[in-house]
């Protein structure tokens, strides 16, 4: 493996032909002054259109042995994970099941799911104060929910005790992923600065998509919220994200506390997970 120097933050985005939004979080700089290692975590979108290359790009680069699938099932079932040989698959939904329900109650056609389906529709949703409110109190949602706690706190743990590269992801690989992500990085020291630069580069993937679906929301009137939902459904709301952030220092003092006392990963699983990962 080359050193640190050899590489440009550029290498963190995968070349991927099938998974949307793929990067690594080798290169990142924390606090004490230590790299991430490269070639052992990557962070996507789901698996179900992983191409050939995309396999042997995860096998060669990062000896991958861990994919950890944060979907509820509902979205398995419409997008299954492509499989990998020797690649163990869990998964976890980290969607809080009130939230789940909401998504599917009363609809029996799952296919409502595919990405392509739910983005039509997102534009006459974002005139919905109830939709735009929810897009506000999904982090929130997310971080505090016990079952979603206890469901990360195991991914941490998966992450520590694999024998090789961890990939792990949602649908579009920003939501749930990005928490999943932020953990990571929380426990491995990085600064709150680097957490949330990497939480917003979802928005360079996705930024034509929240482009031309803004576009559509002004054509039909839409003014500021419903411009924000859009940011938020289609990329990231960053805004969001530093706010719930902020919930966390309120509640728990700090992410690294959070991670102990919310997820279960002690201060003793987090300098392992440092030693590690880190050089």
């Amino acid at each position: 493996m080359l050193s640190s120097c050899h590489h440009t933050p550029k290498d963190r985005i995968l070349p991927f032909e099938g998974i949307e939004n793929g990067r690594e979080l080798g290169g990142l700089v924390m606090q004490d002054g230590r790299n991430i290692r490269w070639g052992k975590l990557v962070r996507s979108g789901n698996l179900n259109t992983a191409s050939d290359k995309d396999v042997a790009l995860l096998k060669d680069r990062f000896q991958l042995t861990d994919v950890y699938d944060f979907r509820f099932d509902a979205e398995v079932a419409v997008a299954p994970d492509r499989e990998m040989d020797g690649v163990r698959n869990t998964h976890l939904s980290t969607l809080p099941q009130a939230l789940v329900d909401g998504f599917t109650a009363g609809r029996a056609d799952t296919t409502q799911f595919k990405v392509s389906g739910f983005m039509e529709r997102l534009a006459e949703y974002a005139f919905n104060p109830k939709a735009q409110e929810m897009g506000r109190r999904l982090y929130p949602a997310i971080v505090m929910d016990p079952t979603s706690q206890q469901r990360y706190g195991s991914f941490l743990k998966g992450v520590l005790n694999a024998d090789g590269g961890v990939l792990w992801h949602c649908s579009q690989g920003k939501d749930r992923c990005g928490w999943g992500a932020a953990f990571v990085l929380a426990a491995l020291g990085a600064s709150r600065e680097t957490i949330v630069e990497d939480f917003d580069l979802s928005n360079v993937s996705y930024a034509a998509q929240v482009e031309a679906l803004s576009q559509k929301v002004i054509e039909m009137g839409g003014g500021e919220n419903e411009l924000a939902f859009i940011r938020a459904m289609v990329g990231v709301s960053t805004e969001n994200f530093r706010s719930t952030l902020d919930l966390i220092d309120s509640q728990y003092g700090s992410l690294s506390a959070y991670l102990e006392k919310a997820l279960g990963f002690s201060a003793e699983e987090q300098a392992a997970l440092q030693s590690k990962l880190l050089e």
